[in-house]
């Protein structure tokens, strides 16, 4: 009999059907089993009955996590038992036979137990199969699903870049070093920088969903060594508004997305869809500074950056005062930023950058860059770095780049804030930082931990 997934069954009731999944709960009443049966579509309860005793002997060997085709046929609960806010909760499956397709071992620890992160990144490969943790990582596939339809119908074209590169593209930030060939050594991407700035020559508006590695002992709730980089750039730019204005429309869409695809998990971890006005709000720098020390008195007008603490605050302000979950926050001076962040002609020593903050943390980073060849070189030399090092990625500056800038947002502290979750490495699938590649690794090492922040 052809397999029936399981959120089709409503369309079969009456019918003899045929579902393959797992275990999801047994439950025994008397002398009847009950189960949970789900498979990659949803769930549905279905009941082994008394007058079936071979049935019933085979639903006894069954506990969570078994792998099971079962044949049985879909009855429509009475009235009383009908619950309406559940997927197949008018429906029953009457049980008629179980094949065990593969067994599974008594589970570590109960389904629903706390358990500390450690203890939940150790058994990741069962912790994932929670309804919860599925729905993190559905919410964070539709995301970017939502991000590339979004650029794509804004006449974006998706480009894959190398994860090998021969020098960091943020001129100075830690990199992973890998041996190459003939004696050389290569990094592991920190950014596709100058992959998608050399894109823009191509085809003007390009973005790229693609792993990045950053060499940083960070050891935070907000910080991965490997994480997901949403990026675009985009050429004939007047300035850094016109990014952040588009930044805004991609957001908007992928907002309105997951409304329409994702409530169900946003109900089930708690979350609330964020408040995204027309109009971003922004400052400069050193107005939110400014505004940071009239309201609260801390004086962080010197300061070249935000703190995370600021970060926080301003987010607070923005929500409170402006209806935003999200606020920009533009012009960090040019010892800040990379050498190919644009200066504003009009505000020396400052960029046409921005971090866009949301929920309490920086999730973007972008700007308008350096087109021409000269500045570049100069931005370059600023930096205290070689042009000779950089002279493949120069080429395309030699002959014609237009005005353009771009942004980088990392897609798991997008997901982190969009869900409230308490640490970036519940939404990253697989974390890796200082302390972990799958497995702890600090157990082994003499290095001290990072601080936290």
């Amino acid at each position: 009999m052809e397999r029936t997934l399981i959120g089709e069954l409503a369309g079969h009731i009456g019918e003899t059907v045929s579902i393959s999944g797992w275990v999801d709960v047994r439950r025994d009443q008397g002398k009847m089993v009950f189960f949970d049966f789900r498979d990659r579509s949803g769930k549905v309860q279905a009941i082994c009955l008394p007058n079936r005793a071979e049935v019933l002997a085979e639903a006894h060997q069954l506990r969570a996590e078994y792998v099971v085709r079962v044949t049985g046929i879909v009855n429509a609960r009475p009235e009383k038992n009908v619950q309406a806010d559940k997927q197949n909760g008018t429906l029953e499956l009457e049980v008629t036979g179980i094949e065990i397709l593969n067994a599974s071992e008594v589970l570590p620890f109960d389904r629903d137990a706390e358990l500390n992160l450690d203890t939940y990144l150790d058994a990741l490969p069962l912790t994932l199969r929670r309804d919860s943790v599925r729905a993190i990582f559905k919410v964070q596939a539709e995301i970017v699903k939502a991000y590339r339809a979004a650029l794509d119908t804004a006449g974006f074209t998706e480009f894959q870049s190398p994860k090998l590169i021969g020098d960091d593209a943020e001129g100075g930030a830690d990199v992973f070093e890998v041996p190459y060939f003939y004696g050389k050594k290569a990094h592991l991407g920190t950014s596709p920088q100058f992959y998608k700035q050399i894109m823009v020559g191509v085809f003007e508006r390009v973005y790229s969903v693609g792993n990045v590695f950053r060499a940083e002992k960070h050891s935070t709730t907000r910080h991965l060594n490997e994480y997901t980089s949403l990026d675009a750039e985009m050429g004939f730019i007047t300035d850094h508004h016109d990014l952040m204005r588009l930044e805004t429309s991609v957001l908007r869409s992928v907002i309105d997305h997951l409304r329409v695809t994702c409530a169900t998990e946003f109900a089930l971890v708690g979350a609330e869809l964020p408040t995204i006005p027309d109009e971003i709000p922004f400052m400069k720098l050193r107005e939110a500074q400014e505004l940071i020390f009239k309201e609260t008195g801390a004086d962080k007008r010197a300061e070249p950056d935000l703190e995370p603490e600021d970060e926080r605050w301003l987010s607070e302000w923005a929500k409170r005062e402006k209806g935003s979950d999200f606020i920009f926050i533009t012009h960090y001076p040019v010892s800040k930023r990379p050498m190919y962040t644009f200066e504003d002609p009009e505000d020396k020593g400052f960029t046409k950058s921005f971090d866009l903050l949301f929920r309490g943390v920086e999730i973007t980073t972008g700007g308008q860059r350096r087109h021409d060849y000269a500045d570049l070189v100069a931005g370059i030399t600023l930096k205290g770095l070689d042009p000779e090092k950089f002279s493949y990625y120069l080429q395309a500056f030699k002959y014609g780049m237009p005005p353009h800038g771009g942004w980088g947002m990392g897609l798991e502290r997008l997901t982190q804030k969009m869900l409230g979750l308490s640490n970036v490495k519940y939404a990253a699938l697989f974390p890796r930082d200082i302390n972990r590649i799958d497995v702890l690794l600090h157990a082994t090492t003499d290095e001290p931990d990072a601080p936290q922040d």
